[in-house]
């Protein structure tokens, strides 16, 4: 019973769920408090990933991340080989696909937010950048750790996106999700419902943790 591929996933998804909390918390930030016109425009973007099959995203970036593709292209120049069928390609891949999973929760939360306690910290002195860290970062933790969770395990989850960009290249791109649909092709049905058995505690463990965060 080859166990590499729960390892991958989780690998997989703790490196997409750091990239995505550090980025998805500026994005929030400006989706709530920056007045810009079009502003509406740029969230339906971010949220696109929910309303796509996962594969119509997974074809898109194939094109664009591919030896032709924009990204690809200057991944090649920059730092040389490619993108596809790697897995930088596949966190790449899973971290546009969950990119709405980490925004949302941190928005909902800064929304929630009381709006005093940045102009109270404005009238102190400070700038909107240590705000955003002494203020609204320490303010936004509940909100921030269940972004996390939900990010780590749609990434955990994730399928479709990490085929179509990174096949199944055992060691490399061949995940949990994948490790499971090839076991069941193969009919070996043991090592499919081994695999599918460990997800279950991990996930039903941290939506409860989840439902505790978002409730208190």
């Amino acid at each position: 019973m080859d166990f590499f591929p729960l390892y991958l996933s989780a690998k997989l998804a703790v490196i997409t769920t750091s990239v995505l909390i550090l980025i998805s918390a500026p994005l929030a930030y400006f989706l709530v408090y920056v007045k810009c016109p079009g502003k509406f425009l740029f969230e339906a973007l971010i949220n696109l990933p929910i309303a796509l099959p996962p594969t119509v995203i997974g074809l898109y970036l194939l094109y664009i991340m591919g030896p032709k593709g924009y990204v690809g292209t200057i991944w090649g120049e920059v730092f040389g080989g490619t993108l596809l069928f790697t897995f930088t390609g596949i966190v790449i891949a899973t971290a546009v696909y969950s990119l709405p999973f980490a925004v949302q929760p941190i928005k909902a939360t800064f929304e929630k937010m009381d709006h005093r306690l940045r102009e109270n910290a404005y009238v102190l002195g400070l700038s909107p950048v240590a705000t955003f860290f002494r203020v609204m970062i320490p303010n936004s933790i509940n909100g921030i750790a269940a972004a996390a969770i939900l990010v780590f395990l749609h990434s955990m989850g994730a399928f479709g996106v990490i085929l179509m960009v990174g096949g199944s290249i055992s060691g490399e791109t061949r995940v949990a999700s994948i490790a499971i649909y090839e076991a069941v092709e193969t009919m070996n049905y043991r090592e499919a419902w081994l695999l599918s058995l460990a997800f279950v505690p991990i996930s039903y463990f941290f939506l409860l943790l989840v439902n505790r965060l978002t409730r208190s």
